[in-house]
């Protein structure tokens, strides 16, 4: 799907951005698509993620609250953005897509995070 700059913005956040909120201690949920293998295997330490994988995500969209910031993390950006565009679709509107996944969050963040 192509989307265009505005639009992409709009529903990113990068990992700066996400480890800000952190640190802050700002209420919001992080969901991680992942499989648990890999959750399990690399996680971002600092905030606890509620592991929903991809596949498992329709079983579980009606208890996500609407009214709450949802910051959608994977490995590298793509699954959680098929989520976050989803999630979209379903009447979620506080819904974004970390950019980068928990590669980036290694890369920018804490390189102690393995990558795989």
């Amino acid at each position: 799907m192509f989307l265009d700059k505005e639009t992409y913005k709009k529903i990113h956040i990068s990992v700066k951005e996400l480890k800000e909120k952190i640190d802050k201690g700002e209420d919001f949920i992080l969901l991680d698509v992942r499989e648990p293998q890999e959750y399990n295997f690399s996680r971002i330490k600092e905030k606890e993620a509620m592991l929903v994988p991809l596949m498992s995500l329709p079983r579980v969209i009606n208890s996500l609250p609407k009214d709450k910031d949802i910051y959608v993390l994977c490995r590298s950006g793509n699954r959680s953005l098929q989520v976050t565009l989803w999630l979209l679709q379903n009447g979620f509107t506080k819904v974004k897509n970390v950019e980068g996944g928990i590669l980036a969050w290694s890369d920018e963040i804490d390189p102690t995070v393995p990558k795989y």
